[in-house]
């Protein structure tokens, strides 16, 4: 059966946010505040690995960054087409909609909380790759693997920010599904080289997400998006980054 994997990762979204609600209760507000910053640090770090191993090349003794130019100019297009499009206000409008649907209209966060989270846990290579090896073989032990970093991600926001995280789930249930079904279709554009370039740009995204956790919300993230298409079709240029 297949998607199994995407349902392992939507359950492991859902338990981690309801064990993140009952110890939010467990927090102060100082608490809270102390454990979303630990979040914002922990993110960064995460995202830090995903960058570093995407521009570091090692010969020898020597240490050589590559891709520089790659990065800065998928980061500055996807951003302007991302401003122009205005991704950011949907999610807000998303999440409006669905704190006022699910009975959350007094939670002051729970819109941030939304987008905060469901940008963390759909962004990256592994719920990508995932979602084909599902779809193609069944083989959805990536999924499950990005199920345990998930739930344990979620639990901390949900402590931290409150309800709207669990909402998350839903865009990591349509996006990763959606490819599963579609596996057979999209495989034969994720190369390794696609793969590779989704994922350093998406653990730069990532790193923007751990600013607003640490510092308050300094970047519109959603916006940056359409850098993750420029990455993946600069994998089919006839020249290399």
């Amino acid at each position: 059966m297949i998607g199994i994997g995407t349902i392992v990762n939507s359950i492991c979204i859902i338990l981690g946010s309801a064990i993140g609600y009952f110890a939010r209760r467990l927090f102060n507000v100082d608490q809270q505040e102390s454990l979303n910053k630990v979040c914002g640090v922990s993110i960064m770090f995460i995202a830090i690995a995903g960058v570093m191993s995407g521009m570091l090349k090692f010969n020898g003794s020597e240490i050589i960054v590559e891709k520089s130019m790659f990065v800065v100019l998928c980061l500055a297009f996807g951003t302007i087409v991302g401003e122009l499009i205005g991704i950011e206000k949907w999610f807000d409008r998303l999440g409006e909609w669905l704190k006022i649907k699910s009975g959350n209209g007094k939670d002051s966060r729970f819109v941030d909380a939304f987008v905060t989270a469901s940008l963390t846990v759909s962004i990256g290579a592994m719920g990508v790759v995932g979602s084909i090896q599902d779809g193609l073989s069944g083989d959805y032990s990536t999924l499950v693997l990005k199920s345990t970093l998930d739930f344990i991600i979620i639990a901390m926001m949900t402590s931290s920010m409150g309800i709207g995280s669990a909402f998350s789930v839903i865009p990591v249930f349509v996006i990763q599904f959606s490819i599963t079904v579609l596996a057979s279709l999209v495989s034969p554009f994720v190369t390794s080289l696609a793969v590779n370039y989704l994922s350093l740009i998406g653990s730069v995204i990532i790193f923007s997400i751990g600013i607003n956790l640490v510092w308050g919300k300094k970047i519109n993230v959603a916006n940056m998006l359409p850098a993750i298409i420029f990455a993946v079709l600069a994998a089919y240029l006839p020249w290399s980054f």
